[in-house]
């Protein structure tokens, strides 16, 4: 985890996006890297051939937006002098398809939760489907803590197993592991009490339970966090494809709508 990618924008909650990768690469003394996320524009589609185009208004000043972006981050980090190294990444603004490609070079993209005054929910999807790597959500508030007190959603699935293998790191720098799964949402895969034999073969104590769904899977997980004071939720993200998640409901999409706690997703 010693590489941290944070896209800056204009909006409200950058704030707590640079605090929370602080707070993340003091951990680790990564380096935190930031970039000018481009903002959305209004986009013209010519029917033939099929080709969407992203138009800026006609006083859009991208250099103007980048030295905006990048003294927000300049001044978060003279404000706080040490570890973590915070460095400007330098160049033009990133649209949000062009994110994940760039979080490929980078051990964690950290973005502010989507949505409201958040981030585009177009960004978090290209950080998290096209990097290949761990995405942090930046809650809207950043707690004291980040990483003590991490809860793993068990479901049995390829993405919390991967969520596991690339949040190793963050597993081992914690005080207390808890793994927890909701009754009647997992998939068919290894049981939670092998996932524990897993981690402890990484030198991971953690403790298992399993918690009742109540009125759905994603506020039973978060219901659970705060019982147990969590500071970080590590999650397999769209276990459930993303259509059947906007029609039926599920657990990524309840946490990326509610969560105050910083949630480390993995797809």
């Amino acid at each position: 985890m010693k590489s941290l990618l944070v896209p800056v924008d204009s909006g409200e909650l950058i704030p707590a996006v640079l605090e929370t990768a602080r707070q993340f690469g003091r951990r680790f003394n990564s380096t935190i890297e930031g970039v000018a996320l481009r903002p959305a524009f209004a986009e013209i589609i010519a029917p033939d051939p099929i080709v969407a185009m992203s138009i800026p208004p006609a006083d859009w000043d991208e250099s103007q937006f980048v030295r905006q972006a990048r003294a927000t981050f300049d001044a978060f980090a003279a404000q706080n002098p040490g570890d973590p190294t915070f460095r400007w990444r330098g160049g033009p603004t990133v649209e949000d398809g062009a994110l994940g490609s760039l979080g490929r070079l980078y051990d964690v993209t950290i973005i502010a939760r989507p949505g409201g005054k958040g981030s585009r929910m177009t960004a978090f999807e290209a950080a998290l489907f096209d990097s290949g790597r761990p995405v942090l959500m930046a809650p809207p508030k950043a707690g004291a803590t980040l990483g003590e007190t991490v809860l793993i959603h068990w479901n049995c699935s390829t993405e919390t197993a991967r969520a596991i293998s690339m949040g190793l790191d963050v597993l081992k720098a914690a005080r207390r592991v808890h793994l927890v799964t909701v009754e009647g949402n997992t998939v068919a895969g290894p049981a939670a009490r092998d996932a524990l034999g897993h981690l402890a073969a990484h030198g991971i104590s953690a403790t298992e339970k399993v918690v009742a769904a109540g009125r759905g899977p994603g506020e039973a997980i978060m219901a659970e966090a705060k019982a147990i004071g969590a500071d970080l939720i590590l999650k397999g993200a769209y276990t459930q494809s993303r259509l059947r998640q906007m029609i039926f409901g599920g657990a990524t999409n309840y946490i990326l709508g509610k969560s105050d706690l910083p949630v480390l997703f993995v797809h």
